[in-house]
């Protein structure tokens, strides 16, 4: 059977106001063309719906038994077809999945879950690590927001840049090029990369290589705790990222100089699906997380 969901706001304004000048008027439409509904509606139902007595017009027996669920209907079709777009953060009770490599997760997940635990106390965060390789995690809604230095390709994903980090040399105390570092002591020393693909060069080789320079890469690893973790036990040095290294860079003991190269600030990407254009609490939690970011830069 086709029917026509329009019939149930003729019938609900009919019997909200038991006139059909009354329902047209309440509804914006002329009194021929709620008659023409009504007649409809008794062709549907098989029921007059309303019947005149004297001057006005009253409910039949059907008419009075389905009115609730007919305004309930409608309500529930405006609700469907009209959602509420402003947001309660007290009631809002959902799971944020966030996916970022462990320096994001060091300075920015601690800022961001207490803003959220302030504003939101119904809200729960799971922090997921990179991956080495490309997933669909954020596609099919298994990620929300990815947290990183990449832009996405695909037209169907949105991204923004919230912050530039510049770049540090990080290294232990007492390293013997804690005084100072040229773009030659630089490559003298070893180096510990950090990549989550295994990488072994970086763009400041290509600087070094413009100078008649290599330096020699010891490993590779997928975290900068790890890399730091090496650096902490050796002479080797590692190029992170100043500010978001910061935590996992003092909770190692560690001591930062200037790069000694012309190199780009690192951009901090936040990367979703465009399914989310339009979700508030999606739209709040991608604020959450740029305010945690400014935060965090204004601090340092």
């Amino acid at each position: 059977m086709q029917l026509d969901l329009n019939l149930l706001t003729v019938l609900d304004a009919l019997l909200e106001e038991g006139s059909v000048m009354g329902a047209a008027e309440r509804l914006h439409l002329s009194s021929p063309a709620v008659s023409r509904t009504l007649g409809r509606l008794r062709a549907v139902t098989g029921d007059d719906i309303l019947v005149r007595t004297g001057h006005t017009m009253v409910p039949t027996p059907y008419a009075v038994a389905v009115r609730e669920d007919v305004h309930r209907l409608v309500r529930q079709a405006r609700a469907v077809l009209q959602p509420a777009r402003e947001l309660n953060l007290a009631e809002l009770d959902r799971t944020f999945t966030i996916q970022c490599h462990d320096a994001l997760a060091a300075s920015v997940i601690p800022v961001l879950a207490v803003r959220l635990q302030d504003r939101a106390p119904g809200v729960r965060l799971r922090v997921l690590a990179e991956h080495s390789a490309d997933t669909d995690d954020l596609r099919h809604g298994r990620v929300d927001v990815e947290l990183g230095g990449a832009r996405p390709q695909q037209p169907e994903f949105r991204a923004e840049v919230l912050g530039r980090d510049h770049l540090e040399v990080a290294m232990r105390r007492g390293h013997p090029a804690a005084g100072g570092l040229d773009l030659r002591t630089f490559a003298e020393h070893p180096h510990v990369l950090v990549s989550r693909r295994g990488r072994l060069t970086a763009p400041i080789d290509e600087a070094l290589a413009a100078e008649g320079l290599r330096r020699r890469v010891i490993a590779s690893v997928a975290t900068l705790a790890t890399a730091l973790q090496l650096a902490e036990r050796s002479n080797a040095l590692v190029t992170c990222a100043a500010v978001l290294g910061r935590p996992l860079i003092d909770a190692f003991g560690l001591i930062t100089r200037p790069l000694p190269a012309k190199a780009e600030a690192a951009e901090i990407c936040a990367t979703w699906h465009q399914r989310f254009d339009s979700d508030p609490a999606h739209a709040w939690l991608r604020e959450q997380i740029r305010e945690a970011l400014e935060e965090i830069i204004a601090g340092h």
